[in-house]
C-alpha cells in the first residue's frame, strides 16, 4: 500500500534466517506483479529487500532475480543492511558492477536511513514508518477475493450456458440442453452472499480509520478489486435472473405438460368407461327391494367417478394457480384445459346426480306405495271384525283408531300422487342424459307401472271409505257412554290418588302455631279439591246410567265403579277428619305453650296457677299419643300417616317444645329470694 516519492508502488522482500526458496519467490513475485493494473506498473516499483535476518549471498541473489521477474519496472531496490555489516568492498564492488546490466539502481541503506529514500507514512512499523498495515488480514481478504474470482467465474460460464442454450434452437433442444446443465456445480446465492460481504468490507476499509485514528489510504490492489467483484456481481446478478427465469419456465412447462396428461387422462375416463356405466342403467324398478339394489349399483359407479372428480379438484387448483400466475403465454392454453376439463366434469356430474335423484324418487315412491298398502290391509282388517256393545271402552279407542287410520290413507294416496306425478316429470328428462340412446320403450314400462300403482290404489281406497262410513254411524252412539264410564273411573282414580297423598305428603304439624294453622287452611282447600272430584264421579255415573237406558244395553263397567267410588270418599273423609283433629290439637299445643315461654318471670301473676303447665303436657302427650294411632276405615282396614320416621320426627318437635314448658315450669318454682346483681 506504500508508494515512493514518484507515486511509484513500493514492494517489500523480508528475508529470514532459513533457506529462501528462489522458485517460491519468483512465483510469488509474478503473483504479487499481477495484481496492479497497467497503469500503476509504467509508475514504477521501488524494492525494498530487507536484508536484516539474511546472508549477503542470498541478498544478492534475490536483486538479480528481480531484472527477470520484474524486468523494466523496477527504479530503485532498497537493500536495507543489518547492524554486522558486509564486507563493504565486496557488497559495492558487486552492486557497481552489475548497474548496467540490472538497468536499476541498487543501493545499501540501514533501516533508519531509509525515510531518505521513502516516505515515513509509506513505510511500515518494521522500517520505523507509520504505514498501518496488516499482512494477515491483507492475505484473508486477497484468499476470498480470489475464491469469489474462481468460482463467480466458473458460475458465469455455467449460468451462461445454461441460459444461451435456452434461448436457441426448438423446444427440444432448449429443454435437451436445459437437462444437461440444469444444475450449476455451487450454490448462485453463496457466491453472491460471498461478493457481497466482500465488497461490503472493501468499501467499509476505504472510509473507515485506522486504529491510531489516522485515515487510511486503501490499497491500489484492492481499489482494482472494488471494480472487479462489482462488475463480476452485477454479471452473476444478470445471468442469476435469467437463470431463475429459465428454471422457472421449464417448472412451469413441466408443470403444464403434467396438467395436460392428467386432464386427458381425467376426461378420456369420463367419456368412456364412466359414460358407458350410465348407458346400461335406465330402470327405476318395481318395488322397493329393486329400487335398493339400484341405488347400490348406482354407488359403486359414484365410488369410481369421486375418484376421478377428486383429481379434477386438484387439477383445477393448480390451473388456477398458474392462471393467477399471469404467463399471457400461457393462459389461453390453461384456459382452454380448464374449461375442457369443467364442461366434461360438470356434464357426468349433473348425469350422476340426475341418476341419483330419479332412483331417490323411485325408492319414496315404492317406500310410499307400500306403507299406503299395508294401511290399506290394517284398515280392511278393522272393518271385516264385529264390534259388538258388550266391547266397553275399546269402542272409543277403535272409532278414533278408524278415523286415524282413514286420514293416513288420505294423506298417503296423496302423498303417493305426488311422488307419483315427480317421478314421471323426471323420467320424461331422462332422454337428455341418455348419450343418443332409444329410451322409449323403457320408459313407457316405467310409466305404465307408476300409473298403474297409483290406480289400484285409489279403487282399494274408495272400498275402504265406503265401509267406514257404515261402521262409523254404528260406533258413534256408543262413544259417549264409554267416555262417560272412562271419566268416572277416572274421577276414582284422582280420588284415590288424592287419598294416597293425604296419607304419605300431609304428615308436618308445623312447629309454631302459625305454620300449623296455615298447615289447617290448607288442608281444607285439598278437602275441596277432593269434594268436587267426588261429585264429578257422581254426576257421570248418572250420565252412564241414563245413556245404557237409552242404548238398552247393560253397562260393564258403572255397577263396578259407583261403590269404588263410594268406598274411596269414606275413606278419604276418615282420614280427612283425623288430619284436622290433629292439626287443631297441635294449634293448641303450639298457641299454649308459645304463651307461656314468651311470658316474663318478672310476671308471677301470669302464672298463679300451675294447671296451664298440666293443661299443655296433657294436650302434648295426647299429640303424641295420637301421632301413633292409625287411621281406621269403616271396612276395619287400617292406614298410617307418612313412615316411622317421618312421624318420630314430627312428635320430637312436640318434645322439645314440652321440655321447654316442663323447663320453664321448674323456674318459676324456685324461691324468688334472688339478688338483682346474681
Amino acid at each position: 500500500g506504500g508508494k515512493d516519492r514518484r507515486s511509484g508502488l513500493i514492494l517489500t522482500i523480508p528475508l529470514c534466517l532459513e533457506q529462501t526458496s528462489m522458485d517460491e519467490l519468483s512465483v510469488t513475485l509474478d503473483y504479487l506483479l499481477s495484481i496492479p493494473s497497467e497503469k500503476c506498473k509504467a509508475r514504477g516499483f521501488t524494492v525494498i529487500v530487507d536484508g536484516r535476518k539474511s546472508q549477503w549471498n542470498v541478498v544478492k541473489t534475490v536483486v538479480l532475480m528481480l531484472q527477470n521477474v520484474v524486468p523494466a519496472e523496477v527504479s530503485l531496490v532498497c537493500v536495507v543492511k543489518p547492524d554486522e555489516f558486509w564486507d563493504k568492498k565486496v557488497t559495492h564492488f558487486c552492486f557497481w558492477k552489475e548497474k548496467d546490466r540490472l538497468g536499476f539502481e541498487v543501493i545499501l541503506v540501514s533501516a533508519n536511513k531509509l525515510t531518505r529514500y521513502i516516505e515515513p507514512c509509506q513505510l511500515t512499523e518494521d522500517f520505523g514508518g507509520t504505514l498501518n498495515y496488516d499482512h494477515m488480514d491483507w492475505l484473508n481478504k486477497r484468499l476470498v477475493f480470489e475464491k469469489f474470482t474462481k468460482e463467480s467465474t466458473s458460475l458465469l460460464d455455467e449460468l451462461a450456458l445454461i441460459n444461451n442454450g435456452s434461448d436457441k434452437g426448438t423446444q427440444q433442444e432448449r429443454e435437451r440442453s436445459i437437462d444437461l446443465n440444469f444444475l450449476p456445480s455451487v450454490d448462485p446465492e453463496t457466491v453472491l452472499q460471498t461478493g457481497h460481504e466482500l465488497l461490503s468490507e472493501l468499501q467499509q476499509r476505504r472510509f473507515n480509520g485506522s486504529d491510531g485514528g489516522v485515515s487510511w489510504s486503501p490499497m491500489d490492489d484492492e481499489l482494482l478489486a472494488q471494480p472487479q467483484v462489482m462488475k463480476l456481481l452485477d454479471s452473476l446478478r444478470e445471468q442469476y435472473t435469467r437463470y431463475q427465469e429459465v428454471c422457472r419456465q421449464r417448472s412451469k412447462r413441466t408443470q403444464l405438460e403434467e396438467i395436460q396428461q392428467k386432464v386427458m387422462q381425467v376426461v378420456n375416463w369420463l367419456e368412456g368407461p364412466g359414460s358407458e356405466q350410465l348407458r346400461t342403467q335406465w330402470g327405476i324398478g318395481d318395488s322397493i327391494r329393486a329400487s335398493q339394489a339400484l341405488q347400490q349399483k348406482h354407488e359403486e359407479i359414484e365410488s369410481q367417478h369421486s375418484e376421478w372428480f377428486a383429481v379434477y379438484v386438484e387439477l383445477n387448483q393448480q390451473i388456477a394457480a398458474l392462471l393467477n400466475a399471469g404467463d399471457e403465454e400461457d393462459l389461453v392454453e390453461l384456459k382452454a384445459l380448464q374449461q375442457q376439463l369443467s364442461d366434461v366434469c360438470y356434464r357426468q356430474a349433473s348425469q350422476l346426480e340426475f341418476r341419483q335423484n330419479l332412483l331417490q324418487a323411485a325408492l319414496e315412491f315404492h317406500s310410499v306405495a307400500q306403507d299406503l298398502s299395508q294401511q290399506l290391509d290394517g284398515l280392511l282388517g278393522m272393518l271385516c271384525v264385529d264390534v259388538a256393545p258388550a266391547d266397553g271402552a275399546s269402542i272409543q279407542q277403535t272409532l278414533k283408531l278408524l278415523e286415524e287410520k282413514l286420514k293416513s290413507v288420505d294423506l298417503g294416496l296423496q302423498g303417493l300422487r305426488e311422488k307419483g306425478q315427480s317421478l314421471l316429470d323426471q323420467i320424461s328428462n331422462q332422454a337428455s342424459w341418455a348419450y343418443g340412446k332409444d329410451v322409449t320403450i323403457e320408459n313407457k314400462e316405467n310409466v305404465d307401472h307408476i300409473q298403474g300403482v297409483m290406480e289400484d290404489m285409489q279403487l282399494r281406497k274408495q272400498r275402504c271409505e265406503d265401509m267406514v262410513d257404515v261402521r262409523r254411524l254404528k260406533m258413534l252412539q256408543m262413544v259417549q257412554l264409554f267416555k262417560c264410564e272412562e271419566d268416572a273411573a277416572q274421577a276414582v282414580e284422582w280420588l284415590s290418588e288424592l287419598l294416597d297423598a293425604l296419607l304419605k305428603t300431609h304428615i308436618r304439624l308445623g312447629d309454631d302455631a302459625q305454620e300449623t294453622k296455615v298447615l289447617l287452611e290448607k288442608h281444607r282447600k285439598f278437602v275441596d279439591v277432593a269434594q268436587s272430584t267426588y261429585d264429578y264421579g257422581r254426576q257421570l255415573l248418572q250420565a252412564t246410567v241414563v245413556l245404557c237406558q237409552s242404548l238398552r244395553c247393560t253397562s260393564r263397567s258403572s255397577g263396578d265403579t259407583l261403590p269404588r267410588l263410594n268406598r274411596v270418599w269414606k275413606q278419604f273423609t276418615v282420614t280427612s277428619e283425623e288430619r284436622v283433629h290433629r292439626l287443631e290439637t297441635a294449634v293448641a299445643f303450639h298457641s299454649s305453650a308459645e304463651k307461656i315461654l314468651q311470658e316474663c318471670p318478672e310476671e308471677p301473676e301470669a302464672f298463679n296457677e300451675m294447671e296451664q303447665f298440666d293443661e299443655i303436657e296433657a294436650v302434648g302427650k295426647s299429640l303424641l299419643d295420637r301421632l301413633t294411632v292409625p287411621v281406621v276405615y269403616p271396612d276395619g282396614s287400617e292406614q298410617y300417616f307418612g313412615s316411622p320416621s317421618d312421624m318420630a320426627s314430627a312428635a320430637e318437635h312436640i318434645r322439645e317444645k314440652m321440655k321447654l314448658v316442663s323447663l320453664k315450669k321448674q323456674q318459676l318454682r324456685q324461691p324468688e329470694a334472688t339478688t338483682p346483681e346474681s
